[in-house]
């Protein structure tokens, strides 16, 4: 049985008929809610997650020694890892002694469904036990989007065939839950017990992590129908609530829990407690059906705001909603935290914060929910301390930002591809410069916009290398791409280097008071600039195709005819240490560098480009296919870009690279928006009006998408031929449309689409790696 489940393809519904034990790693992942601060993994109600660790809560993590065989200056001498918080997702029912267990007894009928609209997972099951009851058991499961600690679940059972005894047993509990390395080493992130107490219908108890000096409080509530019994008992792991009744058909038991969740200081256990049991009570108060109402009005709100609508591809429609729900349920209540790399969906990358957020989720945060990408950056700024602090440990001026982090402090071990991976930073002032772009937020521009940009730029001041001939470099680097490290001049940290320079001068001086409390001098502004216009971009003049990196162009290519379906992911079969010397890329490199700085380039360079990195780029990473789908309908190759949309939006759904066990890819999802945005629609942000370059492909009938763009929601409308431009709210917008002006107010404004130029020769992709579905994995 494979281990990808058979998903329902539904406009606003990601759902699965049947069950087979294989596909709970996946599903768990995909049915997932979140809120931000609050995640639970989509598992059944009778079983913690298949993989340990069943609810996460954002910025709350154990912190352990990280493992040298050679301990050397400079290496993080600690990780974090997301700890497990109590699971109160359990709840275990038993009819007439005989434990609800789909391995065991007939499964007559299953399915689960994740709501888009109504943010809720849904559960409806008929089971007969071994000694042949049998029963439907229903459930509805939400983590609001209202309340930042509130989790609640509507759990129903009816006999089916005569009187039955049966017993429920809700737990509250803390577990041991291993966390997984990317080394494979374990580290334990168990919570230590620090107080409890049962009531009459639950109770509350609060853990500590051992390390991080963290705690967390939970309490839960139960409310039951008429005629069933209710016992709490408080121990060292939490709560557990027994619940019995006597079943008869047409009759359902039906309990409601309630579970509130409170994080802080491992001091502050008594206020921690009385914030969690407020959750519960506001959820009390308000009662079930009045929860579901508010969830389905916030989505609703979202929807309004940041539905794509598709038609002729109904698996993309789901897919494009499925993403943009996480995108959304990622960071509603995330703040003072941004979302990790798998939202709070999984254990994977162990809740870290990656390069993603502010290369592929800030961006679409921008122009769909602002305030979530200015929360974000707000993050990075505060931030600063720590990374001029690493910096300066490095020998550097300005800031050098973490790798991978959960509170600010570098958690990765491995430098060649976290420390020397240093274009980080200037992806952070890029996230800044597409959030301004995007909202004209000048007040934040001025304060932390422009220090993020100031100290990013005096680290690439600090680190350049000015030859005899008045060239500036940057050596010992580690691009985008992972099969490669420790290069010089790598193409795309130059040009985002050279871009961040550039930006932290302009708004230096346009925003003089943050100027003067920087202490930025004319002569700092001046070095900036010259550095900028001196930057090295590697250019193998034989083969007339920009270098990855200095003489990257120059090794011996990767034997690609040589390779086997089942030799992806290649750093699966191959070591490192041949992966550095051979001219592949794991991920698009150059690629995002044509599509973040196209104006450097020439439309002949960036054909030739394009097609010379296809042929080399494996996609072994889940970031690669939106840039491409972006690049390739922007050069004209709608065909091949709609197979790389195809890939992207199947990401997790399907399963493709066999890791959505983890967590969903949330940078996935996000540039899923971006590929059908940037890419059919042709978004293009900068100093002037937002520009669109529209084109569709052939088996896209139409595509409708919204933006946030400088305080007005535009709707733009893509049909073979024509666009339509509205402004949705606010006041009118100018923008372009393949190159001309359009004011567009609240009446729909309709132009013609330019007939594409047409291009040359499709690119090809290595052996065995052609985008889309097809793609073995």
């Amino acid at each position: 049985m494979s281990s990808r489940a058979p998903l329902t393809v539904e406009d606003w519904a990601v759902g699965v008929s049947g069950h087979e034990p294989a596909w709970a790693p996946q599903l768990e992942s995909l049915f997932a809610l979140s809120n931000g601060f609050l995640g639970w993994r989509g598992t059944l109600d009778e079983k913690p997650s298949s993989l340990g660790g069943t609810c996460r809560l954002n910025g709350f993590f154990e912190r352990f020694p990280l493992a040298y065989a050679e301990p050397a200056y400079g290496y993080p001498k600690f990780g974090q890892a997301l700890a497990g918080a109590p699971d109160g997702a359990v709840i275990a029912l038993s009819i007439d002694g005989e434990r609800l267990d789909l391995g065991a007894g007939t499964v007559h009928a299953h399915e689960q469904r994740l709501e888009l609209r109504d943010g809720t997972l849904t559960r409806e099951t008929v089971w007969e036990s071994p000694a042949g009851a049998r029963v439907r058991v229903r459930s509805t499961r939400l983590v609001s989007l209202c309340e930042r600690g509130l989790a609640a679940v509507r759990f129903e059972v009816e006999a089916l065939d005569g009187r039955h005894d049966a017993t429920i047993v809700s737990l509250l509990e803390a577990a041991d839950t291993p966390q997984q390395n990317e080394d494979g080493l374990e580290s334990i992130a168990a919570l230590v017990p620090s107080w409890s107490e049962a009531d009459d219908a639950g109770g509350a108890a609060s853990h500590a992590t051992a390390h991080s000096g963290l705690a967390v409080a939970a309490a839960v509530h139960h409310d039951v129908g008429g005629g069933a019994e209710m016992r709490a008992r408080a121990d060292a792991a939490g709560i557990r609530t027994t619940i019995t009744a006597a079943l008869t058909p047409g009759r359902a038991l039906t309990v409601t829990k309630l579970i509130g969740y409170a994080t802080g200081a491992d001091h502050q256990t008594t206020e921690l407690v009385a914030t969690a049991r407020a959750q519960v009570e506001t959820a009390r108060r308000l009662g079930w059906a009045e929860l579901l109402s508010r969830q389905r009005a916030v989505l609703d709100g979202f929807w309004r705001t940041a539905d794509v609508e598709i038609d002729g591809d109904p698996r993309l429609q789901q897919a494009i909603r499925f993403a943009l729900f996480h995108v959304f349920q990622s960071v509603v209540f995330a703040d003072p935290f941004p979302p990790p790399a798998k939202g709070l969906t999984g254990s994977g990358y162990q809740g870290h914060t990656f390069w993603d957020l502010d290369s592929f989720v800030v961006p679409v945060l921008a122009v769909l929910r602002p305030e979530a990408a200015a929360s974000a950056l707000r993050w990075r700024h505060r931030g600063l301390p720590l990374a001029q602090q690493r910096a300066r440990e490095l020998g550097f001026r300005g800031a050098a930002f973490p790798w991978r982090t959960i509170d600010g402090h570098e958690s990765s071990g491995y430098w060649p591809a976290s420390t020397a991976a240093l274009h980080l930073n200037a992806d952070i002032a890029d996230a800044v410069l597409r959030y301004v772009w995007a909202t004209g937020d000048e007040e934040f521009a001025a304060r932390e916009g422009v220090e993020l940009l100031v100290q990013t730029a005096r680290l690439w001041q600090s680190l350049v290398r000015t030859d005899d001939e008045g060239v500036a470099h940057l050596d010992g680097v580690t691009g985008p791409d992972e099969y490669s490290a420790l290069g010089d001049d790598n193409l795309y940290t130059n040009l985002m280097a050279q871009q961040n320079l550039l930006a932290a001068a302009q708004f230096a001086r346009r925003h003089r008071e943050a100027a003067a409390r920087l202490a930025i001098t004319a002569d700092e502004l001046a070095r900036w600039e010259a550095t900028a216009h001196a930057i090295a971009l590697p250019f193998d003049e034989r083969k007339r195709v920009h270098a990855q990196s200095a003489g990257f162009t120059g090794k011996k290519r990767w034997p690609f005819d040589e390779m086997t379906a089942d030799a992806y992911p290649l750093m699966e079969h191959h070591p490192y240490v041949q992966l550095y010397r051979h001219e592949v890329a794991k991920q698009a490199d150059l690629a995002l560098a044509l599509v973040r700085r196209p104006g450097v380039f020439t439309a002949a360079q960036r054909e030739r480009d394009f097609a010379y990195y296809e042929a080399i780029t494996v996609r072994d990473s889940s970031l690669s296919a939106a840039t491409q789908a972006v690049l390739a309908a922007e050069l004209g190759h709608v065909d091949l870009a709609a197979e790389y949309v195809r890939e992207v939006a199947q990401m997790d759904l399907a399963d493709l690279h066999g890791d959505t066990q983890g967590g969903i890819h949330l940078a996935a999802a996000a540039g899923l928006w971006t590929a059908l945005a940037a890419g059919f629609g042709g978004l293009r942000l900068g100093e002037g009006a937002p520009a669109f370059a529209p084109r569709l492909p052939e088996r896209m009938h139409r595509l409708r998408f919204r933006a946030r763009l400088c305080g007005r929601l535009l709707l733009v409308d893509i049909r073979p031929g024509q666009a339509s431009y509205r402004v949705l709210e606010g006041p009118p917008l100018t923008v372009t449309h393949c190159g001309q002006a359009l004011s567009v107010g609240q009446q729909s404004v309709t132009a013609p689409i330019p007939r594409l130029p047409r291009p040359g020769p499709p690119p090809t992709q290595p052996r065995h790696r052609p985008p889309g579905l097809d793609a073995p994995r």
